[in-house]
């Protein structure tokens, strides 16, 4: 078991019933970090610290716009006034369209750049002062299968464009601060069983998972896995790197 006692863990995104980041933070909470728990739907905000101290965790709410500058500051400070420290953050607030080219407008682009990155670099920037003061952090970024191959599964162009920002991103900030004790790594993951795939049609679905020789979706816990594992001290000699969590849908 990884041990993140005394830990705590931002989880952007995390308070949706319907993706990953719940489950993220579940994962990090059954390990003994703090977790934080960080999303604009207020209600489900509320929700996953509920669930995760009903079993038995340690968790902080906070409504935040990751989009907004003073907004994420806000978080940060929050976060330092009660813990003292950020030991990892893990950016996996995303949105996605699907949409063509012909008809996708700027406000589009602009729209999912704006969380997808801007909002990504937003959470990055205020957390790496706490965690350059510690000499110590750990960056994890919620990339996609999309920004590798260019789509496939969901979204439009703008979307694969935004996750393939993010790997080109975290790569660069790897080797600006690394050195100093704080890695960044981003996971990529492909078809996950959320609500989205269960809302596909199921001539679409089976089209997707045709191209998948595991034959099946991933799991989001799969994915909490993978993330936790490099937001450890295990994990202590990893930077830089991009994991790919998709059934074999795409290999390097």
């Amino acid at each position: 078991m990884l041990d993140f006692d005394g830990q705590v863990v931002i989880v952007t995104g995390s308070g949706s019933p319907k993706g990953i980041g719940r489950t993220i933070a579940r994962t990090f909470a059954r390990q003994k970090a703090a977790v934080v728990i960080a999303d604009m739907n207020e209600a489900g905000v509320k929700e996953t610290v509920e669930v995760i101290c009903a079993e038995g965790g340690e968790a902080m709410g906070v409504v935040v716009n990751v989009t907004d500058e003073a907004s994420v500051q806000a978080m940060v400070d929050a976060v330092m006034e009660k813990y003292g420290r950020i030991d990892v953050l893990v950016n996996n607030a995303g949105i996605s369209q699907k949409v063509t080219v012909e008809d996708m407008t700027l406000a589009d682009i602009r729209r999912i750049f704006e969380v997808n990155m801007f909002g990504l670099f937003l959470c990055t920037q205020a957390c790496m002062k706490p965690m350059r003061a510690q000499k110590y952090g750990r960056i994890v970024n919620l990339s996609s299968v999309s920004g590798k191959r260019g789509g496939g599964v969901f979204g439009g162009a703008h979307y694969s464009a935004s996750k393939a920002a993010v790997l080109a991103f975290s790569k660069n900030l790897s080797r600006e601060i690394s050195a100093e004790g704080i890695t960044i790594n981003s996971v990529c993951p492909g078809l996950i069983n959320t609500e989205i795939w269960k809302s596909l049609p199921k001539e679409d679905a089976d089209k997707v998972i045709d191209g998948i020789p595991m034959g099946r979706p991933g799991e989001t816990q799969e994915v909490a896995n993978a993330i936790v594992f490099l937001a450890s001290k295990e994990a202590s000699y990893i930077t830089g790197e991009e994991i790919d969590i998709n059934g074999g849908s795409h290999m390097d």
